[in-house]
């Protein structure tokens, strides 16, 4: 009996056999072949694909935009930019990858903190780049903490949110407040309204998976409709925004003809390269991306987009359905809740439905800052949604071909 049992789990587990059903390579490379969602990895591709894509039909608008006197910049200039950023950020993403749940932890904790010094500093030492001070000049290109932050933040957070398993005496609801009240000051006083909503929001909603008391998410709720009317009498980003949005009030003109230049080519677009509103886009290549998109590719193709966005979001929640670690789930949802969060907003402010943030269209917009920042947050997405595809999500039970064989 015993020596049947053994042989069907040998069975169940000659997965791991190099020289069976091709799997040979036992490296760290071929464990992680089989173990990431590849379907995930092959969405997250293709809207890299349309991404240089719309970079190439937005780079002649903004190489005309900054040429002028004796500075000529070639059309392509951001496309060639956007193909090396890539090129940097793809290894980076997969590199983050393979590693283990409990490294990118540690290094996650590690790099919330540097970021948070450096968005402290960025008041004192940032570049100002229309009006507001959020970036470091590198030389090379600009380097935006609050970027970097976003998925540090999230995996510190989800660490946190989950040590209240282990001790339910800790104060973990009043510490994660604390912490996020510091990144809010130090992003309004960018002033970067726009990723402070990002960031409360993805904050709540981590709180809601944690499970936290239905009266204190509503209390939450409440008290960020109020931060919002607060912020609206006290805060002048704020009031120019929701002013030019709601009252028409003051220069409401990127919205307008970010939303006339969406629309101008139907259905089908006016085809690669013949657009001609986009000329007149304030950022084209970045906050308004999405409607140089829509005047060359059409609605359709905008629809495309969106509902790539929303597949990629699905299929993580899904998939974390039946993950068994608090701190897997939490860090994967609040990632994705993240990157879908900040597509939406981009989205909403293209067709006219939320006022301008400067917020970008993720792995679509120009920027090797926020490409960067968006390859580690994938990273790590794609980390906390690896498995082993043989074995249940039960510690004692083990599936081949449809079989259970319980130990």
């Amino acid at each position: 009996m015993n020596q049947t049992i053994t042989g069907r789990i040998k069975a169940s587990t000659a997965w791991a056999d190099p020289n069976r059903y091709g799997r040979s390579d036992r490296s760290a490379t071929g464990r992680w072949f089989w173990e990431i969602d590849r379907v995930l990895l092959f969405m997250l591709a293709l809207l890299i694909g349309f991404g240089l894509i719309a970079v190439a039909a937005a780079s002649p608008a903004v190489a005309q935009r900054y040429s002028g006197g004796s500075v000529r910049i070639d059309e392509l200039y951001y496309f060639y930019r956007q193909i090396a950023w890539i090129a940097l950020s793809m290894p980076v993403m997969i590199a983050i990858s393979m590693q283990p749940r409990e490294r990118l932890k540690r290094l996650s904790l590690i790099g919330a903190m540097i970021c948070l010094v450096a968005l402290a500093l960025v008041p004192w030492l940032g570049t100002e780049v229309n009006g507001a001070k959020r970036w470091f000049n590198l030389g090379v290109g600009l380097f935006q903490p609050s970027e970097f932050l976003k998925p540090f933040f999230v995996v510190s957070m989800a660490w946190l949110l989950s040590l209240k398993e282990t001790d339910k005496s800790l104060p973990i609801f009043t510490f994660s407040a604390g912490i996020i009240g510091i990144v809010a000051i130090l992003l309004m006083r960018q002033p970067d309204f726009g990723s402070t909503i990002i960031f409360a929001a993805v904050w709540i909603a981590m709180l809601a998976i944690a499970g936290l008391n239905m009266r204190i998410l509503i209390g939450l709720g409440i008290a960020g409709i109020i931060g919002v009317v607060l912020a609206y009498f006290f805060y002048d980003v704020a009031t120019q925004r929701i002013d030019a949005f709601i009252f028409g009030a003051g220069d409401n003109f990127q919205t307008e003809n970010a939303m006339r230049t969406l629309t101008a080519g139907g259905l089908f677009g006016m085809g690669p390269g013949a657009g001609t509103r986009k000329f007149g886009l304030p950022e084209p290549h970045t906050d308004y991306i999405f409607s140089v998109i829509g005047e060359e590719f059409g609605l359709i193709a905008c629809l495309m987009i969106a509902l790539l966005y929303l597949g990629i979001v699905a299929r993580v929640l899904i998939k974390l359905l039946d993950e068994e670690s608090s701190f897997a789930i939490l860090a994967a949802a609040g990632l994705v809740i993240q990157f879908g969060l900040q597509a939406l907003i981009n989205m909403a402010v293209n067709v006219q439905i939320a006022p301008s943030k400067g917020m970008t269209l993720p792995f679509i917009s120009y920027g090797g800052s926020s490409m960067l920042a968006l390859s580690i947050a994938m990273g790590l997405l794609l980390a906390f949604t690896r498995r082993n595809p043989y074995l249940s999500r039960s510690p004692y039970v083990v599936k081949w071909g449809g079989e259970n064989l319980r130990g």
